[in-house]
């Protein structure tokens, strides 16, 4: 039927069908190395079907069903009388555990939102604690959707799917055919993007397969392609990829990197990032899935791993700033966000002052392209490239790196977007005839021209943008065509704002506070800007722990949270980008006192910032302003009111 289930059958032929020949159908599937208590597990999920089904006599199973977004496998999911049941067996256990129950309800929404022939039908997620005490079925009648988890144990299964089915009497009926070979639309986080490549799942498993997002199949497809030629020709290559906001470059450089990771391989490829928070989350993201599948492997061993192919920029640099002659052991590097690398004057002072460097006089992208050219025959140099994300000052831009190729590198063949000519995905204005005197070629598929970050609004960066630059009637016109998708909410009271990120936030969806770095009288209001905050904590602990993002305590700045996403996010808005006489002003705290930032460069990172925190949700957010104090001259309400009420020009709700 599809490889999307390991094993499918209607429930007679399941009835019918051994136990043993149904695990051999399952196992023949499996990529990955079976223990042998996880054959046993499938064969008590089995027998305990073929006890409650052998009663119900209708329907259809699948077994591993691949769950859209996850790139991770539902033990099985039940079809019947227009009902889906998505089932979470754990063999022997006597508690419904908290974080089982999250898991079973994020399958089900995940269908529910990415498995188009699953989105209007009624969906049940069940915890089958096989040994665990019977509950109390109490659930809320609803028409269609996702119902919170349901607890089942081996002994009340048949009873509470019979209730459920007579309970929900339906003319609908699923086509099992049709139904699971229903398009997929995932949009994976890119933690859990890069979990599931690493894991060798295709990027078709995580990737939307609608004809929007065929680009980025193409985008990588032309990279390969590449690389192939590179090598055959002994040549060097430079690709600069470029994206609308969340379209997926960082997903393309994983995907290129996860494809070429075998040290052996000729083709041998590193993910490069100047993003510490990022390389540190995805890395203990990578460790950690990699030891929950392989329990042979510590995580010690499992970091040591995920080091190899995902490095901090920085640490790569100083690697081979020791050694000046030896070449990288890699022949392909990835660099993430390639226009935020140090210009000359940054990287020579830094040089200088930190690693005794007297004579250091070149931009970061002059020296990470001379090391790439320490190769004797060929190498390939991937820049992905995201307009609109500096942050920090002395980021080279992409003419530094046209710059050094110009006047350094004149044998490189150089592969470029044809969107470099649009400030808004290059970051600023580029200066294309450095390239002209170069062995360049301008690609239509370097260009990743769909938004996967939010599956609800992919106009959200547009929005966004002309929030940013005053332009709320275009704001207001454009979050019309969104707000029935993706809520956005504005309010004067962050308790109200935490009740309603917590009341939205299902399954193991996240959310978290984030503010701007500059944002530091939010202090006055518990919101702390300047506190350390461990970004793999903050990303990836459960949500039981105080430490993770999901406890609405802890904020995260833009640099926190720059590449990386929430499912909801609580903004809060402070006096350093305010609102005044029909235009935005540009503040910064020092010592106790505003000060107006004059300088144009400053002025774009704090724009930028707000930019970043704006587009870290991928489901709603809500915006906390303050109210402000008259007693305190740092918070006046003066300097909070006008955001306010631009921000419901701009067409979102108060509450």
């Amino acid at each position: 039927m599809s490889n999307r289930a390991y094993y499918a059958a209607s429930i007679q032929d399941f009835l019918l069908t051994s136990s043993d020949e149904i695990v051999g159908k399952i196992t023949s599937q499996h990529a990955q190395d079976l223990v042998h208590l996880q054959a046993n597990a499938w064969v008590s999920q089995i027998e305990i079907l073929k006890r409650t089904l052998q009663k119900l006599q209708t329907g259809y199973v699948f077994f591993e069903m691949l769950i859209p977004r996850m790139g991770r496998r539902a033990d099985v999911v039940y079809i019947a009388d227009g009902i889906v049941f998505v089932l979470e067996f754990k063999v022997g256990e006597t508690e419904y555990k908290a974080h089982d129950l999250r898991q079973a309800e994020s399958y089900a929404m995940d269908l529910s939102c990415f498995h188009e022939t699953s989105h209007d039908q009624l969906i049940f997620p069940i915890l089958v604690a096989t040994n665990a005490p019977d509950e109390i079925l109490d659930y809320k009648k609803q028409a269609t959707g996702v119902f919170p988890p349901i607890k089942a144990n081996a002994a009340n299964l048949t009873k509470i799917l019979s209730q459920i089915l007579e309970t929900y009497k339906s003319t609908i009926v699923i086509e099992p055919t049709t139904w699971i070979n229903g398009r997929y639309k995932p949009t994976p986080t890119i933690i859990e993007a890069a979990q599931a490549l690493y894991a060798k799942h295709n990027v078709n498993d995580i990737a939307r397969s609608d004809a929007d997002a065929v680009n980025l199949a193409e985008t990588v497809g032309r990279i390969n392609e590449i690389i192939h030629q590179s090598r055959i020709q002994k040549q060097k290559s430079i690709c600069f990829v470029t994206g609308v906001p969340g379209a997926g470059k960082t997903l393309v450089g994983l995907n290129i990197a996860a494809m070429h990771n075998n040290p052996q391989d000729e083709e041998h490829a590193v993910f490069l990032s100047g993003n510490g928070p990022l390389v540190d989350v995805l890395r203990e993201a990578l460790a950690k899935d990699s030891k929950s599948r392989n329990a042979d492997i510590s995580i010690a061993d499992a970091r040591r791993e995920t080091e190899s192919v995902i490095q901090n920029i920085h640490h790569f640099r100083d690697e081979y700033l020791r050694d000046s002659n030896r070449p990288p052991v890699d022949k392909i590097v990835i660099f993430d966000e390639a226009q935020r690398a140090w210009d000359v004057e940054k990287t020579s002072k830094f040089m200088r002052q930190k690693r005794n460097q007297a004579d250091f006089n070149q931009s970061e992208p002059d020296f990470l392209v001379s090391v790439m050219d320490r190769h004797d025959e060929w190498c390939v140099v991937i820049a992905l490239i995201g307009g609109g994300q500096e942050i920090n000052d002395g980021e080279a831009g992409l003419n530094g790196w046209f710059s050094a190729l110009e006047k350094n590198y004149s044998e490189w063949h150089i592969y470029y977007s044809d969107k470099l000519k649009q400030k808004e995905y290059a970051g600023q204005n580029v200066e294309l005839s450095l390239l002209k005197e170069t062995k360049s070629y301008s690609e239509t598929s370097l260009h990743l021209a769909t938004s996967m970050r939010s599956f609800r609004a992919d106009k959200l960066s547009h929005f966004v943008h002309y929030l940013i630059h005053n332009q709320a009637s275009e704001a207001f016109a454009i979050y019309q065509k969104i707000k029935a998708d993706y809520p956005i909410f504005v309010t004067r009271d962050l308790s109200k704002a935490k009740a309603w990120i917590k009341a939205k936030k299902r399954g193991l969806e996240s959310c978290g506070l984030i503010a701007s770095s500059g944002a530091k009288r939010l202090k006055a209001e518990g919101v702390f800007v300047n506190n350390e905050v461990d970004a793999a904590h903050w990303f990836l602990n459960s949500q039981d722990d105080v430490r993770s993002c999901h406890f609405l305590e802890d904020a995260g700045t833009e640099f926190l949270v720059q590449g990386l996403e929430l499912d909801w996010c609580l903004i809060a808005w402070d006096a350093d980008y305010r609102y005044k006489n029909n235009a935005f002003e540009h503040w910064s705290f020092k010592g106790s006192k505003w000060m107006h930032v004059h300088n144009e460069s400053q002025q774009r990172y704090l724009e930028n910032s707000y930019r970043v925190l704006l587009t870290r949700a991928r489901q709603g957010m809500v915006i906390f302003v303050p109210l402000g104090d008259m007693q305190d001259a740092t918070r006046t309400p003066a300097f909070y009111a006008d955001t306010y009420e631009y921000l419901k020009n701009c067409g979102i709700s108060e509450f």
